[in-house]
């Protein structure tokens, strides 16, 4: 490996590592900390009693987000899955423009349409509900899953389930048997891709909520107050929003690969 590479690599690194050391530094640091420049300092955990307190409550910010990434992907996941499995396998008036018109909902600008959005929910009684930000997820979200496991799916040979089928196996029962467990990779890289957006969704969410359903990204906003802004206490939400993140990203890494060995045996 040539010197360049490795600076090269080192370089990347340092650029993607040290705004995350910052933010974790940060969230540990005091106020009067938070403006120096000085690599030791002493830490306290101040700010996050502070943050779960009753001026910024991550507590419940973090359930709001909580219920709206998990209601998102189990509505997301399933129905995808489904609508994949039938652009990938049937045949039907129109064809691809089913699929691609799908996709090129997702051309719209999100401030087209948050209005009417904002209009329909008000009129409802959904403002401000997790209920109204998971439908919008679903909107965002879905057309892109459905494309992923399409693609798994459109590299399956048929032959497997049509040999379920024949043993007497439902369509059904030859999805959830044979097409889901080899198309899992797929499902799992889509499931991620839903799990980042909906857990990262700011712009809908600062719209769409003012107290009750207000999720992470959005509570970032209350840490700007009339004094300037609390860095500490954006830290501190910054490192809650990340961890989780992190976290799954390492579990479900490893079952990806499970997925991808078995796909490749079967």
């Amino acid at each position: 490996m040539s010197v360049l590479r490795i600076v090269g690599i080192l370089l990347i690194t340092a650029l993607w590592l040290l705004p995350v050391l910052w933010i974790c530094a940060t969230a540990f640091k005091s106020p009067g900390d938070v403006i120096s420049l000085d690599i030791f300092f002493t830490p306290t955990l101040d700010n996050f009693a502070k943050a779960v307190g009753p001026n910024y409550q991550l507590g419940g910010r973090i359930w709001n987000s909580i219920i709206v990434t998990v209601g998102t992907l189990l509505v997301a996941i399933p129905s995808s899955t489904a609508a994949a499995y039938a652009f990938s396998r049937f045949r039907y008036p129109g064809g691809i423009v089913w699929p691609i018109g799908l996709l090129a909902t997702q051309f719209v600008p999100a401030v087209m349409i948050i209005i009417p959005l904002f209009i329909l929910f008000r009129s409802i009684g959904l403002l401000d509900t997790p209920i109204a930000l998971i439908a919008v997820n679903l909107s965002v979200v879905v057309p892109y899953a459905i494309w992923m496991i399409k693609g798994f799916m459109d590299a399956l040979p048929m032959d497997m389930e049509e040999a379920a089928m024949m043993d007497g196996a439902s369509r059904f029962r030859a999805l959830i048997d044979v097409v889901i467990p080899v198309a899992m990779p797929g499902i799992i890289t889509a499931t991620i891709f839903c799990f980042v957006v909906t857990w990262n969704e700011f712009f809908y969410a600062l719209i769409l909520t003012s107290n009750d359903s207000v999720t992470l990204p959005v509570s970032l906003m209350s840490a700007r107050t009339d004094k300037g802004d609390e860095w500490e206490i954006m830290a501190v939400i910054g490192l809650t929003i990340m961890v989780p993140m992190m976290l799954i990203s390492r579990v479900v890494q490893r079952h990806f690969l499970k997925g991808l060995t078995a796909g490749a045996v079967k």
